[in-house]
């Protein structure tokens, strides 16, 4: 029998470790972006084509190299910052594994050329499949221009498996923005497909936040400042106003190396505590600069998770820190208490209380009930009623025309989809409204208790559904369009979306540079509100769960069921309920919303009377 056991070839080898260092084109520009800041670069160039399958380029003006290291760098394991096992828990740099470019060889084809200040020439290389093709000497400025072009144009099945090139060119960004984070004294550009998306000068962190993350954080940062003898932390923290309803602004460095750590963002969720609504995310930019022996980053092939020698520690400080900046700019709540948002949207606080209204509720025998002594016992029943009456018909004439007839059309204007399914309503069904968020039904022996915005998110995501696959919405030309800048990433985003949104009613037109035109929207958008309703959009589209594989059509419908769905704490007249319970019905699917929560729940009486122990 022969051995059965040989020695891999090099250059297969080297795709079995790429797999773990490139696992797309935001890996690539990840690792050459941090080579170029070890080299000391002031200037660094990231120029993209086809979202990195077709071009990656990184040109800096660091150190550069000399033809031996120029040749010895795409050497697997070669490495200019490590030269002892010591060495590994001394980290500072950025790259340090020795594997990064070696990598790349075996799955691109790479062209290299470098210079140092002491040397006459500089040196160029290609490889290809590991192989070196060409070597030369060859005139080039100070530093290094690095281009790996054909991503695994030697493994077609990992190419197969790259997402579309809008997916990558997100992830590219993402990456870019972390590197440009970490090194605000650097000037940046990211070029695509030769448009400029960033030009970043050199300057301070809060400047660099505000170019990558859009100027409305710039008067919304509260800095984060604290010094000790185990570890500093600095950064900055977004004002309460600034939460978002997604995961979205959310950056920790530790040495100036991007990590993810949901343990450390609980140290600052914990900080925001009863600051921001429990389903909102505050915004932060954080460094924790510590010894480097006290930390372990090489735990994981993109070194983004690490391990401190005492979490808790860290964790303490963190959320210290944070505490302690939100205070500092009295921004922390005077009182300590649970205030409801939606007592804020109510319109006894909203509206003014008249001289009409209050003599009307000076006269009532109820309130001299609780402003004169020994009246409380007189209080009758009728006056009761004539209290609730007093308040519903100042309510109805305090709530905004604009809510109140915008609500109403919204849910008239709804066509009731044909099936086969029957609304549980009769001639004569009385509804009722409970915490202003669900609507109880009477039914067969029993009631049926029915989440609003569960339910209005299912009649929503039924129509949207339709009308991205053949009943388009119609789009409301708007008087006076509104301009919308966005940031780069969120701007790719909005590029990406824009076929599909038009389907379902918005006309948006690109406007030079990261700026569109927002033309018409659906006939049941308030005019004035068109910009917040794509910025929530982009937000909720944004951060889906990469573990849900959704398309993009399915996710753009999603988001804009919950985004435009009726929410909890709104009052609803009842022909809203009525038209509600309707549609709800008349969906294929009424028993579920679309992230697949129950819409309503059924009471029996036997259940209800079980409940009493009877």
């Amino acid at each position: 029998m022969p051995d059965k056991i040989t020695l891999l070839p090099d250059n297969i080898a080297n795709q079995i470790a790429a797999g773990e260092v490139i696992q797309r084109p935001a890996s690539a520009v990840k690792e050459l972006m941090e080579n170029a800041v070890d080299a000391g670069a002031t200037d660094i160039k990231l120029i993209i084509t086809d979202a990195g399958k077709s071009l990656i380029q990184v040109v800096d003006n660091g150190t550069g190299m000399s033809e031996t290291d120029a040749r010895m760098s795409f050497e697997r394991h070669a490495t200019s910052k490590i030269a002892t096992i010591e060495d590994l828990f001394h980290i500072r740099t950025m790259g340090f594994r020795g594997e990064a470019l070696a990598s790349i060889a075996a799955v691109a084809q790479v062209e290299l050329k470098t210079k140092r200040a002491e040397d006459e020439t500089g040196t160029y290389i290609e490889v290809e499949n590991s192989v070196v093709k060409k070597q030369e000497p060859v005139a080039a400025p100070n530093g290094t221009s690095i281009a790996m072009k054909n991503l695994f144009f030697n493994v077609p099945a990992r190419r197969n498996f790259l997402k579309s090139n809008a997916a990558e060119m997100r992830q590219i960004v993402d990456e870019f923005t972390r590197v440009a984070l970490s090194f605000p004294a650097i000037q940046f550009s990211l070029t695509a497909n030769n448009q400029q998306l960033f030009h970043l000068e050199a300057g301070s962190l809060k400047q660099r936040i505000v170019q990558l993350l859009g100027n409305n954080y710039n008067a919304r940062l509260v800095t984060v400042k604290e010094e000790t003898d185990y570890m500093n932390i600095y950064g900055f923290a977004g004002k309460p106003e600034a939460a978002k309803k997604t995961r979205g602004d959310q950056y920790f460095f530790v040495n100036n190396r991007f990590i993810k750590s949901p343990y450390l963002n609980h140290a600052v969720m914990s900080a925001y505590q009863e600051m921001i609504p429990p389903d909102s995310f505050p915004m932060y930019v954080l460094f924790i600069d510590l010894n480097p022996t006290l930390v372990d980053v090489n735990v994981h092939p993109t070194k983004q998770e690490i391990k401190f020698e005492d979490e808790k520690i860290v964790y303490a400080f963190v959320q210290a820190a944070v505490r302690h900046a939100l205070a500092q700019f009295s921004v922390t709540p005077t009182l300590d208490f649970d205030l409801d948002a939606t007592i804020q949207q109510l319109p006894a606080i909203q509206q003014p209380f008249t001289e009409k209204k209050q003599e009307a509720a000076i006269s009532s025998s109820i309130f001299k009930g609780f402003t004169q002594k020994h009246q409380a016992h007189f209080i009758e029943k009728s006056e009761l009623k004539h209290w609730r009456d007093f308040y519903e018909s100042s309510e109805s004439e305090a709530l905004p025309t604009g809510r109140q007839a915008g609500s109403q059309e919204s849910i008239q204007k709804s066509e009731t989809l044909l099936t086969t399914h029957h609304s549980p309503l009769t001639a004569d069904s009385e509804l009722s409204q409970l915490l202003n968020t669900y609507i109880i039904i009477p039914f067969v022996n029993g009631f049926l208790l029915i989440h609003q915005q569960a339910a209005h998110e299912r009649v929503l995501y039924e129509r949207l559904s339709a009308a991205s696959k053949d009943k388009p919405v119609a789009t409301q030309r708007s008087m006076f369009p509104a301009t919308l800048e966005l940031a780069p990433a969120d701007a790719a985003i909005l590029e990406e979306i824009l076929s599909d949104l038009q389907l379902l009613g918005y006309s948006i037109e690109p406007f030079g540079k990261n700026t569109f035109v927002i033309q018409g929207t659906p006939a049941d958008v308030e005019a004035g509100n068109e910009k917040h309703i794509i910025d929530i959009l982009l937000e909720q589209y944004k951060h889906f769960s990469p573990e849900v594989k959704f398309s993009k059509r399915e996710k753009l419908v999603r988001s804009l069921a919950r985004q435009q769905s009726i929410k909890t704490g709104v009052k609803l007249t009842d022909k809203e309920m009525h038209q509600l319970v309707n549609d709800l019905f008349a969906c294929e699917q009424p028993n579920v919303s679309p992230d697949g929560n129950p819409t309503f729940l059924e009471f029996k009486q036997e259940q209800l009377e079980k409940m009493f122990g009877k």
